[in-house]
């Protein structure tokens, strides 16, 4: 098959180049596959010399050290669809985010027949929505100049979050085989939110974590920091980059990633901030447990690459040009290869190690989607044998599309 071109100017560029068999989707999650949630397969790639290993997620403690900070998103997953009709035609109503003023940011889609939905034209502004279980739904607005995907919608039901929990089911797309119960959609990190909002979908990179697991890698020295960030309805057809998200960075997380950093953490072996000495070797890695982590953290992070406790709304998208400055390291799943996520894979792991691990992702069979199999992306470390490894400065990544002329 060759190496795909994963990872360049968008997500539609050369990406475009790698083809994922149908038969990679994972249709059911592990458990109904005959396995336990942390026996899905983990491909790992080293940035630098671009080392490629194969393991299955329970050696994850082992690829970790003593000193590692994982970084994890708490948010829960909430029952987001919803069943509908406009004017009597059948809907599906995915509800996305709550925004300040109390109403919803929705996306309107056709039922597929088969218990998944297909897109469906947005609006009108004006349409009433009858929900089921008695709710109704005007439709106002759209949510963004960028398109006419989600729309602003007032609810007439006091409590959306209680009439989701009553009539609403998780949100899943044609590649799944049939419908799945909440718990299939949480994490062993998920806790309930002090104003009862969650994720839209769920923030799958945690899927695997079991508590046992937990237990080891605390056991080992490995430290795990919350944040939470609350996703958004995902753009499965056009692979819009994401909108504005609710995000919170507690202090506690900051302290600790901020101490690892001035201890001279950082498996780049870069400078912290003006004026920081570089980091040992063997110092501690900031290592974020999916996507929604690093957009919580990069969100929060100043030029410095230090953060600050934060709590609002992130409309932060992470690009190799940005580059990030406060993630070495990455543990997710597998995207597809429109998706704009894959901008911020390469912004952590550079063009030429992301194509490697997802060209031997297709070659291996590994499985995508939220059920799937996940990678782990570090950094380049000092006394390997990788060589002219990229050096960030003040948050910024020098030399690295250097070695990649045409990328």
């Amino acid at each position: 098959m060759g190496k795909p071109g994963v990872g360049t100017r968008g997500p539609s560029g050369s990406g475009a180049a790698l083809r994922v068999p149908p038969e990679l989707s994972a249709r059911v999650p592990a458990e109904q596959r005959g396995a336990g949630r942390d026996a899905v397969r983990l491909l790992v790639g080293r940035r630098g010399g671009g080392e490629v290993s194969h393991h299955v997620f329970a050696d994850l403690p082992s690829l970790l050290r003593a000193g590692d900070v994982l970084v994890v998103n708490t948010s829960k997953t909430l029952p987001a669809a919803v069943d509908g009709t406009v004017e009597g035609v059948p809907v599906v109503v995915h509800f996305s985010t709550r925004q300040d003023d109390g109403r919803w940011a929705v996306e309107l889609r056709r039922p597929d027949g088969r218990g998944s939905t297909l897109p469906r034209p947005g609006g009108p502004a004006g349409a009433l929505v009858e929900l089921a279980g008695g709710g109704r739904l005007v439709i106002v607005r759209p949510l963004s100049p960028r398109g006419d995907r989600l729309w602003v919608a007032a609810a007439s039901m006091p409590d959306v979050v209680a009439h989701l929990y009553r009539h609403g089911r998780p949100i899943r797309y044609g590649y799944t085989e049939r419908d799945q119960p909440l718990s299939a959609y949480g994490t062993v990190f998920e806790a309930p939110s002090p104003d009862g909002l969650g994720s839209a979908e769920m923030p799958s990179a945690a899927r695997p974590f079991t508590p046992a697991m937990v237990t080891e890698l605390v056991s080992r020295g490995v430290h795990v920091a919350p944040v939470t960030l609350h996703t958004g309805v995902a753009s499965a057809e056009a692979h819009e980059p994401p909108f504005p998200e609710r995000f919170r960075v507690p202090a506690s997380t900051a302290l600790l990633v901020n101490a690892v950093r001035r201890a001279g953490a950082g498996g780049w072996g870069r400078p912290v901030g003006r004026g920081g000495g570089a980091g040992p070797a063997g110092g501690g890695r900031v290592v974020a447990v999916g996507t929604t982590a690093v957009r919580a953290l990069e969100s929060a992070a100043g030029p410095d690459g230090l953060l600050t406790a934060a709590d609002g709304w992130t409309d932060l998208v992470i690009t190799p040009e940005r580059g990030v400055r406060v993630v070495d390291g990455l543990l997710t799943g597998l995207h597809e290869p429109e998706a704009s996520h894959l901008l911020m894979l390469e912004a952590v792991a550079g063009p030429r190690l992301l194509a490697e691990v997802y060209g031997q992702a297709v070659e291996r069979g590994y499985l995508w989607h939220e059920f799937g199999d996940s990678t782990l992306l570090l950094p380049w470390e000092a006394g390997t044998n990788q060589t002219n490894p990229p050096q960030i400065v003040d948050g910024e990544r020098r030399g690295d599309h250097a070695q990649c002329p045409g990328l």
